[in-house]
């Protein structure tokens, strides 16, 4: 659908309901940018053929809101570790149009934050696990941000919202793959209906048929743990194998959401959508089941902090059945340890 069409549609029924909570939102935030400032807005505009992502009118809504106080906004996403329509900036764009994320529709341009290429990056101080982390230049070349996260389940994370958008949404490639480096695909045969679906969503070649007759063969020295192949079996009958303790990921992801955050904290508010909340991100192509009903928007300064209120309005248990055995408390925990909380 064009731009030029979705302006003479009507909203649909969500939309009708909740921009004008958006806006109230909006209008009680604080605004810590002088007129005249460029103000990154990092959002997630859905992989291809995903069903589950937040549709451009709440983007556009943050985008007038800046322009209406003076400020200059961009709108922004990162490119990925795995195959499908975000690998390259290229790709992505391509994929943002066709989602409605359009300049013409939004009425800002559209980037690729870490270039078209995905090697337009720079290294921040780490924590504990990495010395360096890894991310997209443009934290360098805007004055202030506006993070706007879907809420939503995580097959790794448990969940994933304003922390997770910091992380892996302005992560380089590279600190990407050094997030996911020991996670692996386990299968479990009694499921497997040796469909190929791994094997052909693969960006590596990992995942392989060593026979006609046989069941597909995970090569982990190939693997990049980027868990494609878990999320995208129709059959759900790959897991994660952890080469670590699970709570390392987490770990792992919050430092990386801290380095960013140590960066470009004092110059950015944040926004988490609570509809349409599914089970998984919207990196997956296809059906994603809802797992609770809307709850509108919440926002605020501090990404920890948002999270944890978008967890206690949704219900904490709810992602707690949705991924079970996944240690995604750690992530308030570690926080805490390192600084990154308040």
């Amino acid at each position: 659908m064009t731009s030029r069409s979705m302006e003479k549609e009507p909203l649909p029924e969500r939309e009708r309901k909740y921009l004008p909570e958006l806006r109230t939102l909006l209008e009680n935030l604080p605004f810590p940018w002088r007129p005249g400032a460029r103000i990154a807005v990092k959002v997630h505009w859905g992989e291809r053929d995903n069903r589950s992502f937040l549709p451009p009118h709440y983007a556009r809504e943050i985008v007038r809101h800046l322009k209406s106080r003076g400020c200059l906004p961009v709108l922004f996403d990162t490119t990925v570790l795995y195959s499908g329509g975000r690998r390259t900036g290229e790709d992505s764009l391509r994929t943002a149009a066709v989602h409605g994320y359009s300049e013409d529709f939004l009425g800002c341009p559209v980037v690729i934050g870490d270039g078209m290429d995905g090697r337009d990056v720079i290294d921040l101080p780490g924590f504990r696990h990495f010395e360096t982390v890894q991310v997209a230049a443009l934290v360098d070349r805007v004055d202030g941000f506006f993070i706007f996260s879907h809420f939503k389940g995580h097959l790794g994370s448990g969940f994933g919202g304003a922390v997770k958008n910091l992380s892996m949404g302005f992560a380089s490639r590279a600190q990407k793959q050094r997030m996911h480096a020991d996670a692996h695909p386990l299968l479990d045969r009694e499921q497997c209906t040796r469909c190929g679906v791994c094997v052909e969503a693969c960006p590596t070649g990992a995942a392989r048929f060593p026979g006609e007759e046989s069941y597909p063969e995970y090569d982990t020295d190939l693997c990049i743990g980027c868990a494609q192949c878990i999320g995208l079996c129709p059959v759900t009958a790959l897991r994660i194998l952890w080469d670590i303790d699970p709570a390392v990921f987490q770990e792992r992801l919050v430092e990386t959401a801290a380095a960013v955050w140590r960066k470009i904290g004092e110059r950015t508010v944040l926004a988490n959508a609570l509809l349409g909340i599914t089970t998984d991100c919207d990196c997956w192509p296809g059906p994603n089941p809802v797992i609770a009903g809307d709850r509108g928007f919440l926002g605020g300064t501090h990404p920890v902090e948002l999270d944890r209120m978008s967890l206690e309005r949704i219900g904490e248990e709810t992602f707690r059945r949705a991924h079970r055995g996944v240690p995604w408390e750690r992530q308030f925990t570690f926080a805490r340890e390192i600084g990154f909380s308040r």
